[in-house]
């Protein structure tokens, strides 16, 4: 082709649109890269814990950064285009919305710098007289990043129904761990629930929309629901139906501990979603609707969408968060794990650690509580489990599918990690997981976690039971691995001590 021609030819095919998904780790984030791939941008990932973003599937660029660490937003900057800011420090403590002002002042302030030409943000409905530090959080947020001379589009929206979805998986929880539920006056409150693919849409057309810039957009759904009735569709999808008697003693602080017993939502996640949960919130969406047309889902068609996104594994979460195969192919397990866990600090190579590791089960046993192991063990056999099944393939080789007693090795990365299912019967699905992590050119920890994923009331009943012996087991477990690598460790590693 002769040269004018190619010229010309650049000139009529504009570039890819560079985006940053900024808070790329998290739910929406790890939605929305692979949407906007499909969609022909080229895309940046950026979070704070880079070794997440290495377990996603995608191929695009990574980057570690947090608005927190001002030095660390440049390089995330650099030639961007369009930048989705999805990051809240909610799962922080209580001081939330001050780390949420702070990180948001910092990437306004970096993103001018970087000549970005547009900030696309994901806050939350927020109603007139909202005093939820959570819904003024989400909102002061979008006027500190409008403080910042780069245009701002901020979607607002409220219940998103999706998979790993915090007030959805609440939802969840709630109808398939209770048949009766006492429930805070807050289930009277209503709210414009969105499907997760509708959100992703406007997300995705918004940003090439000129006049979406520097304004503030709804998004919801069809329907103005109550979450009293949101449950009950819920149920009438999966097949449950629970009888939901409000009770108005349960305050929000008690609502909290609620569903910190009766759901696996995060702690700090629920607490700051109660605060929220007594207002009416709707969506004023019009302007939304008119700038991007679409068929909005309504709230049972959301429901349909989301397990069927499970069925299909499209589900691109960290498989310890909610992967249907890890969550014994049910639905009606708990997305979000229950968690324990516990670690000790060696003075060893990672590589020691690691082979004390790959040697647990068959004749060496799980290092410590010899006696507990034994009689879950015999408890799982006499109700027809493998609970007395013993030994693996190599006495130290380990590959991913092998068995280890009663275990299954779903994955490893030497000197990082070992993953295996629990095997035994148990109301849900259990997964436990050493960690490897150098902590400096001596020590190195290994942490080891317990996730359950429980199945219905009587799957929340086993985990409470058991925590304390998980705690004692994984504490000495882990003292254990640690001494035995000590012992093995290279002799340089003493010499350096």
């Amino acid at each position: 082709m002769p040269q004018s021609r190619a010229d010309d030819a650049a000139k009529v095919a504009p570039r890819p649109l560079h985006a940053l998904v900024f808070g790329a780790s998290g739910y929406i984030g790890t939605h929305l890269v692979p949407r906007l791939q499909a969609e022909g941008w080229t895309v940046r990932a950026a979070a704070r814990n880079p070794r997440v973003l290495e377990a996603r599937p995608w191929q695009v660029e990574r980057v570690a950064a947090d608005a927190l660490q001002p030095d660390t937003l440049p390089t995330a900057l650099a030639g961007i285009d369009i930048a989705y800011y999805l990051v809240h420090s909610m799962a922080s403590g209580n001081n939330f919305g001050a780390l949420d002002l702070i990180a948001a002042e910092n990437f306004a302030r970096a993103a001018a710098a970087a000549s970005v030409k547009r900030i696309i943000y994901l806050g939350g409905l927020v109603p007139q007289d909202a005093d939820s530090e959570h819904l003024v959080s989400r909102k002061l947020t979008g006027d500190r990043l409008r403080d910042g001379p780069v245009p701002v589009t901020e979607l607002r929206a409220g219940i998103i129904v999706g998979p790993g979805s915090a007030a959805y998986e609440v939802i969840r929880d709630l109808v398939n761990n209770l048949p009766v539920m006492a429930t805070p006056r807050w289930v009277k409150s209503r709210s414009s629930p969105i499907a997760l693919i509708n959100l992703l849409e406007y997300l995705v057309r918004v940003a090439t929309l000129p006049q979406a810039a520097g304004r503030v957009l709804d998004a919801g759904g069809p329907e103005f629901m109550s979450y009293a009735s949101l449950m009950q569709e819920y149920g009438d999808v999966v097949g449950k139906h629970p009888r939901i008697i409000p009770v108005p003693v349960l305050t929000p602080s008690l609502s909290a501990y609620w569903l910190a017993l009766v759901t696996t939502v995060p702690a700090s996640v629920a607490r700051a979603l109660i605060g929220g949960l007594k207002h009416d919130i709707p969506a004023n969406d019009a302007e939304l609707r008119a700038l991007v047309p679409q068929r909005l889902l309504t709230f049972k068609e959301s429901v349909w969408a989301a397990l069927e996104a499970e069925r299909e594994h499209t589900v691109a979460a960290r498989w310890t968060e909610g992967m249907l195969m890890f969550r014994g192919g049910r639905h009606d397990y708990a997305f979000y794990a229950k968690r324990a866990s516990g670690s000790a600090v060696a003075r060893a190579t990672p590589q020691a650690i690691s082979n004390v590791v790959t040697t647990l089960g068959g004749d060496v046993g799980y290092f410590y509580g010899g006696p507990l192991w034994a009689i879950r063990s015999w408890i799982d056999w006499l109700v027809g489990g493998p609970g007395l099944t013993k030994g693996r393939r190599h006495p130290t080789d380990l590959r991913p599918g092998d068995t280890i007693d009663y275990w299954t090795v779903l994955a490893l990365e030497p000197e990082y990690r070992l993953t295996l299912n629990f095997g035994m019967k148990a109301p849900g699905n259990g997964v436990i997981e050493f960690e490897i992590e150098p902590v400096d050119e001596q020590q190195t920890r290994v942490t080891l976690t317990a996730y359950w994923h429980p199945a219905g009331v009587w799957g929340l009943a086993y985990w409470w039971v058991l925590v304390p012996a998980h705690l004692f087991i994984f504490k000495g477990m882990t003292r254990e691995i640690a001494r035995r690598a000590e012992q093995a460790s290279p002799p340089q590693i003493e010499s350096r001590a």
